[in-house]
């Protein structure tokens, strides 16, 4: 089973909406990286966050990273989404796990901690788009709205949630991203404020058997729309073992020869180099590299 976007707009041209359900996204984000409780809410929301982004983009070439540097036991989490809503990613610290606050949330500011918050935007032009946000508090919503109104300028309500099933098996993962366009009326903008604590607890409502249809229902409640189209979104990974060859080409001669020699002195003719995003292990001898390191 995939998961879900589905995308709809008011009738008037106010605003647009994307709705998710991530659950099998972050399933097999879990199954691939062994994440920690802790881990797998970073991270699944950040997934959340891309995969609806990635599907506002305007041509299927285009590609978008999400990512977090921050100063916290977690470190880095990178997430990359294409045209489609599709996304892959990766936390450096997946096994680290907090205890929850005093109020039962997960403790992600102590876990991410403070850093930056950036999306680069690729659309195949020789610039990629950079914008960036300093990142603090944990909230990843919020800084997902932030970055919209900073680097886009377009006024922006964003919605994330994870949570585990009461097995405490496989999670339950979705978001809601709102977005007025130019010249919204204000009788719209109203209605949306309003509505915004309907989809408050994202997780929660998928959770108890809502779809994600009736999230959007809950967050264009008494505002006509019409919905644009549902789309099929995987956890899907890009990486081949050519791309793999040609990162390590990237390093140059001198770099490659002394890795092939590090791994000759401990009785390797090999190297292996491991992909972050999927762990697929692709495995490289200096015979592969020598003709082209002489041409």
């Amino acid at each position: 089973m995939s998961s879900q976007v589905i995308r709809a707009m008011t009738r008037d041209g106010s605003a647009r909406v994307v709705v998710c359900n991530t659950s099998e996204i972050v399933r097999e984000a879990q199954r691939l990286h062994a994440l920690s409780p802790t881990a797998e809410i970073a991270l699944g929301q950040l997934l959340t966050a891309a995969s609806m982004m990635g599907s506002l983009m305007g041509e299927k070439q285009e590609k978008l990273t999400l990512g977090i540097q921050g100063d916290g036991p977690l470190g880095n989490l990178l997430v990359t989404a294409d045209y489609y809503g599709n996304v892959r990613g990766y936390v450096q610290n997946p096994e680290v796990d907090l205890p929850q606050r005093a109020d039962g949330a997960p403790d992600l500011a102590g876990a991410i901690g403070d850093g930056l918050l950036y999306v680069i935007h690729d659309t195949g032009a020789p610039e990629k788009q950079t914008g960036t946000v300093r990142f603090s508090g944990g909230e990843i919503p919020q800084h997902i709205t932030l970055y919209y109104a900073e680097s886009e300028q377009i006024p922006s309500a964003c919605s994330l949630g994870v949570q585990r099933t009461k097995d405490g098996d496989a999670p339950v993962a979705g978001g809601v991203l709102i977005q007025l366009l130019p010249g919204a009326s204000e009788e719209v903008i109203a209605e949306l404020e309003g509505n915004i604590p309907l989809i408050s607890n994202v997780s929660q409502l998928l959770g108890s058997g809502c779809t994600c249809e009736d999230l959007m229902a809950r967050a264009l409640a008494n505002i006509p729309y019409d919905l644009i189209d549902a789309i099929d979104v995987d956890y899907l990974c890009s990486c081949s073992r050519e791309g793999m060859r040609q990162n390590v080409f990237s390093l140059g001669r001198q770099e490659i020869e002394k890795v092939f020699r590090e791994q000759a002195e401990e009785g390797h003719d090999t190297i292996e180099c491991v992909c972050h995003f999927c762990n697929s292990t692709y495995e490289f001898t200096l015979n592969e590299f020598i003709e082209k390191l002489d041409n």
